[in-house]
């Protein structure tokens, strides 16, 4: 999960093993140093880093109980970084409006977006692979 790599990076730190020039925090983005360090240095495997703070992510991204995550991940890859990102999407209205209040959104603006929601909807999801990212997984060709 997001809050263990997070961990783990800090317990890293702390022995003296890394040295980031971002700061890691929970609830802060992780940087490409960070995953990094969890793909090369640590795991040497495609590891997934998964219920993300909701302050990081995306107003649509769907909430889970505890209040402070969202259902997304992110599948990092070993001398690649971030292949594969993806999250259930919120299909509650109310909740859906609670997030876009919560990050100052005008819900006006999004008015479209909200009709989608608006006579129900059903839980989904979706994903973005990055295809130069996907081919060179493939061929282990180097940036």
């Amino acid at each position: 999960s997001y809050t263990e790599a997070v961990e783990v990076l800090q317990k890293a730190i702390s022995d003296g093993d890394v040295k980031f020039e971002f700061e890691v925090a929970w609830g802060k983005e992780l940087q490409t140093e960070h995953e990094k360090y969890l793909t090369d240095r640590l795991y040497h495997r495609p590891t997934i880093v998964y219920n993300y703070p909701k302050d990081c992510k995306a107003f649509y991204m769907r909430l889970n109980d505890d209040g402070k995550t969202v259902a997304a991940m992110d599948i990092l890859c070993p001398g690649i970084g971030e292949l594969v990102g993806g999250s259930q999407r919120e299909e509650r209205l109310e909740m859906l409006d609670r997030r876009i209040a919560e990050m100052g959104m005008n819900t006006e603006d999004l008015w479209w977006y909200r009709d989608l929601r608006q006579y129900g909807s059903v839980p989904h999801a979706g994903f973005g692979v990055g295809f130069e990212r996907l081919v060179m997984l493939c061929t282990g060709v180097q940036s």
